[in-house]
């Protein structure tokens, strides 16, 4: 999908959602056995945290790949609107591993601090954690920029779970320096805690995140702001002889969905409606790729029957 007229970032053409979760799979296994093999020469619990976090970070990318090709397959009988919320569950779905992880995460830094072990080799620890936080940092920035210009959720995700990564890291190799100079062992099992509440709070969001998209969520004030600036133009430059009301909005993954009516002069001719009609779509098409807008033509005063249950139900409801 092109991105949005207004946005100011630009991105190569190869650096597709697909393009950039199939490098996402790349780097995490890539990221795990530089973390394993840094665990291994070190014994820190707290870069075995961060190579737990690596697994969540493989299963999450394949995942996302896995939907966003799902959310790519065009509208049929059975979903007519099509297949774009299923980056939602691509969102929903890392945020459990991450809670699932941050959870094993906490246990096994519960278990070091009980039994304390000595910490060694921490120079290459350190040394291949900080290698691996490199690669997932670099991708993730690429990430957010062609999530931003893509409207992929699932990239966005996907994106943001490595930015958590990257910082977790970083708080674990500051805690491996601390614990190397002061002699405290306690400071690495420490920090593998603040580790996990920190993607404990980041699974949560995600998680609340996709809820919220499947549950119909509205356009953000920005991009509706958008489609009002155009409706309202249309209607000074009919002279006020045209104007809309009920407008609805909902979101699903890069696809915008926009209903609303259309109220046009009595005395207008069909096809001279149905070419205003289209006009207004248009506009609003270009001022937001990816939106579907959806414009039942109404004839000046008049409502639909839903309208005027709804003012009854209000009326009865503040008698």
């Amino acid at each position: 999908m092109r991105p949005a007229a207004s946005t100011p970032l630009h991105v190569p053409a190869w650096m597709t959602p697909h393009n950039l979760l199939r490098a996402s799979v790349g780097v995490a296994v890539l990221t795990i056995a530089l973390k394993t093999l840094a665990w291994w020469v070190s014994g820190s619990v707290g870069l075995l945290s961060d190579a737990l976090e690596s697994f969540v970070n493989l299963a999450g990318a394949m995942f996302a790949l896995a939907m966003v090709t799902v959310a790519r397959r065009p509208a049929d009988a059975d979903h007519p609107y099509g297949h774009h919320k299923a980056e939602y569950f691509s969102s929903g779905f890392e945020g459990i591993l991450i809670v699932g992880a941050s959870v094993a995460i906490f246990w096994a830094a519960v278990m070091r601090l009980v039994h304390p072990q000595p910490l060694e080799q921490l120079g290459w620890g350190m040394g291949l954690s900080l290698l691996s936080t490199a690669c997932n940092g670099l991708l993730a920035w690429g990430m957010l920029r062609a999530a931003q210009v893509h409207r992929s959720l699932a990239l966005e995700g996907d994106a943001r779970h490595l930015m958590t990564d990257v910082w977790t890291s970083v708080g674990v190799v500051v805690g491996l320096l601390a614990a190397g100079a002061t002699g405290w062992l306690w400071l690495d099992p420490l920090v593998a805690m603040g580790v996990a509440l920190n993607i404990l709070r980041e699974g949560g969001r995600l998680i609340w995140q996709s809820s919220q998209g499947l549950m119909d969520e509205a356009l953000e004030p920005a991009r509706l702001a958008r489609v009002q600036a155009v409706l309202d133009a249309y209607g000074r430059a009919s002279g006020g002889a045209v104007h809309f009301d009920s407008l609805t909005t909902r979101r699903a993954g890069a696809r915008s969905f926009v209903d609303l009516h259309m109220h046009v002069p009595a005395h207008w001719t069909l096809g001279r409606a149905a070419k205003a009609r289209a006009g207004v779509e248009a506009e609003l098409m270009a001022t937001l790729p990816g939106l579907r807008a959806t414009i039942e033509l109404l004839p000046e005063g008049a409502e639909t029957v839903f309208e005027q249950v709804e003012a009854q139900e209000e009326q009865e409801g503040k008698a």
